[in-house]
């Protein structure tokens, strides 16, 4: 008969104890880094998208539930100055925009980039940049919210972080959203999965999946 040492009895215990802390921890292994976790309480919580005032590149002002007025809308959160991320986030959406079926597009979803450097992206820059991607500036809006405290309240209720740098810039994660048709946030999904968040999209409008 093997004889377990007490300290090899001991180790195992504190392995098995710090896994179970790790699966209550994680929910069950689904949130592993603070953003994951972020995003998994947001979608568990279904936060309804709080009233803002949008201002296009067209330079019209409207509520986001003029905008939406019953439809799922598929968000970004982005500034035209930024350099890094913010161009391959707009190019994926488009993708995703393209494998819509043009039946859905403008009758049952909508596509907004919001601007949060609202300063700097008046109508006029967002006219710009949207032609970079194919924007058409009413089926895919580019807008700015001009409140701050609007902004403010939007960003938190979405768990958007956006950090200035102090040189103009700022830090912030990225994603895509969807509104649900009731107003509330439904999905939030990996912004470099193209195919997958249009499949995902798509389930909805085909009433594959219910809200």
């Amino acid at each position: 008969m093997i004889k377990i040492q007490p300290t090899v009895v001991s180790i195992i215990l504190v392995i098995s104890f710090g896994i179970v802390l790790f699966f209550l921890g994680t929910d069950g292994y689904r949130a592993f880094t603070a953003e994951s976790a972020r995003t998994y309480e947001l979608i568990q919580n279904k936060p309804n998208f709080p009233s803002v005032t949008l201002q296009d590149s067209s330079n019209r002002t409207y509520t986001f539930d003029e905008f939406a007025e019953g439809k799922y809308v598929f968000i970004t959160f982005m500034y035209t100055n930024c350099g890094t991320v913010c161009p391959q986030l707009e190019l994926n959406m488009a993708e995703v925009y393209d494998l819509i079926p043009s039946k859905y597009i403008g009758e049952d979803i909508v596509f907004l980039s919001i601007s949060f450097d609202p300063t700097r992206d008046d109508p006029e820059t967002l006219t710009k940049y949207r032609s970079y991607f194919g924007s058409d500036g009413e089926t895919w809006r580019m807008a700015r919210i001009n409140d701050q405290a609007e902004l403010d309240a939007l960003l938190e209720r979405l768990g958007v972080i956006v950090i200035p740098d102090g040189y103009g810039n700022f830090q912030h994660n990225t994603a895509f959203y969807l509104i649900g048709q009731q107003g509330h946030l439904i999905e939030m999904m990996d912004f470099t999965e193209i195919e997958k968040s249009s499949n995902t999209v798509l389930s909805y409008l085909d009433n594959k999946v219910e809200e």
